[in-house]
């Protein structure tokens, strides 16, 4: 057995704790990034400044609607644009951003105050806490980790089971784990472990294993996020959109659709990873690199035996998930589910009983910056529906184009591509959410087409944010690891995406019906 020298003396590839996120290294963003940066205030004050004061001169639609006053139209494009240009350059952090959008919004009269700050209390903001305090209890309690490790052992040295064992991990904690960062930060230590045991060391020591093993592990990260409402922040947007504009999305619906098109996508990802993109040479599927196998069973054996707080935890993760995935037969709503969840891991001993919560509220993980980002998100999202800035544009343009001749599978593709090329130029899939969704559902609207058909499948797009390290924090972790080139992940991504696109036109037109959705495209 060949044996591949370790990148540095002293470092040890197989050591878990040498792959966490605090010990890679930091990425600048670059000339053109901080171009960008430097211009994002300046360019955010013009443009608001341009709409709001009506630089921009009259825009007929908004003179000729009667919804609400014109001048409302006006300032609602202001505030619009000026917080995209803001979330997209990232000049100041994003939740900051959203405190703007939200004093602005009162300021102009857009909003009244209470409604604007009702938001912090809607349904998906109450789902989204709960569900990272549920998070919480699975990593706190070392349930999480334990599966993880458990699983990856079980499957002995089978490579090509290993990676199956991943896309596995992956689509389980992305029913409770919003956060696709924190995914990573779980999984990266057992991958990298992995392709350090088959020679992939990164640098000059890459071979396809890891190239397969951060990239797969990458898409199936996001993907899986797809297959659950609660997947990400940006999944809870869209269908409060939808709600927003009358358009329930229960859980259990979601989850129908969603969950067999992320399995495909990620299975077809594993195979034409493996065979096509980088094929896995023998020689590359034999283990370089002794005791791999061994520090996976030190990792578990220093979790020591399963303990009644996991079992308990467990116990939760899969009442609610059950709970939430029959939500539209039993009506109680998710959010109610979640929170009745939260309650539960958090709940202190009662009477000298026996313990039934698993952790205290200061162990819950709850990420209170993206929480208040979410907060100026719906509070834009509802802005865009009171004012309805962008059906308006949307009826405009159709009109003009004469787009009722265009068959209805030509409008969906072209709505699906420019939608998932945007994932290329923003990280922030909630800021493309907010951009696309209105326009997706105008679009349905305006042609009579059923709204929940036509747009809940274009929500799979939402997450496929992995084919630049830019495109989202997962990919730049990733990238990080030094196991591919930009150009490799460039070449993975692209034909995964497209490959995605092609799925998910024939998912809507074939099997969406038979689960009782109108959702043909010819």
């Amino acid at each position: 057995m060949s044996q591949v020298q370790t990148p540095s003396q002293g470092f040890d590839p197989l050591d878990m704790r040498n792959y966490t996120l605090e010990k890679l290294p930091e990425m600048g963003g670059g000339v053109w990034m901080d171009r960008v940066k430097f211009a994002g205030v300046p360019l955010a004050i013009f443009f608001f400044l341009y709409f709001d004061l009506r630089w921009c001169g009259t825009i007929g639609v908004f003179e000729a609607q009667t919804k609400v006053a014109p001048a409302h139209c006006y300032a609602a494009l202001a505030i619009f644009v000026s917080s995209l240009i803001l979330w997209l350059s990232e000049s100041i952090p994003n939740y900051l951003t959203s405190f703007l959008i939200i004093v602005a919004a009162i300021l102009t009269g857009v909003m009244k105050m209470r409604p604007a700050f009702a938001m912090l209390g809607e349904p998906v903001m109450v789902l989204n806490i709960a569900s990272f305090i549920m998070a919480s209890a699975l990593v706190a309690t070392g349930l999480a980790k334990r599966i993880c490790i458990y699983m990856v052992l079980r499957m002995g040295n089978s490579l090509g089971m290993m990676l199956l064992c991943f896309i596995g991990l992956n689509l389980l904690l992305g029913a409770f784990i919003s956060a696709t960062s924190a995914k990573t930060a779980l999984l990266l230590p057992l991958f990298m472990v992995i392709s350090a045991m088959y020679g992939a060391t990164g640098g000059e020591n890459r071979n396809n294993v890891g190239r397969n093993m951060v990239l797969q592990n990458l898409l199936a990260n996001n993907v899986s996020a797809s297959a659950f409402i609660t997947g990400s922040a940006a999944n809870l947007v869209a269908a409060s959109l939808l709600e927003s504009a009358g358009y329930k999305v229960y859980y259990g619906d979601w989850l129908k659709v969603m969950l067999p098109l992320s399995i495909m996508q990620c299975l077809f990802a594993w195979y034409s990873g493996t065979r096509w993109i980088f094929p896995i040479s023998k020689e590359d599927a034999t283990p370089k690199m002794p005791g791999g196998s061994m520090r996976l069973r030190d990792e578990l054996i220093k979790l020591g035996k399963i303990s009644p707080a996991e079992i308990r935890a467990g116990i939760v993760f899969l009442v609610v998930l059950l709970l939430w995935a029959t939500d539209k037969q039993h009506g109680i709503r998710a959010e109610v589910v979640a929170l009745a969840g939260a309650i539960c891991v958090l709940m202190p001993s009662l009477c000298k009983l026996p313990r039934l919560g698993v952790i205290k509220w200061n162990d819950a993980d709850i990420p209170w910056h993206m929480l208040m980002f979410s907060w100026g998100a719906y509070v834009l999202g509802g802005l865009v529906a009171r004012t309805d800035i962008v059906g308006l544009w949307i009826h405009s343009l159709l009109d003009s184009w004469h787009a009722e001749a265009l068959p209805k599978v030509v409008v969906f593709g072209v709505l699906a591509l420019v939608f998932a090329l945007t994932t290329l130029i923003s990280e922030s899939k909630t800021a493309r959410t907010i951009v696309m969704f209105p326009i997706i559902i105008a679009v349905a609207k305006r042609f009579g087409w059923d709204v929940i058909g036509f747009s809940l499948p274009m929500a799979f797009l939402i997450n496929q944010v992995y084919v630049l390290y830019f495109n989202s924090k997962p990919a730049n972790i990733s990238y990080l690891t030094n196991q591919y080139s930009s150009w490799e992940s460039f070449k993975f991504g692209m034909i995964q995406m497209v490959a995605g696109i092609v799925m998910l036109i024939l998912w809507t037109q074939y099997v969406m019906p038979l689960m009782g959705f109108d959702s043909r495209l010819w």
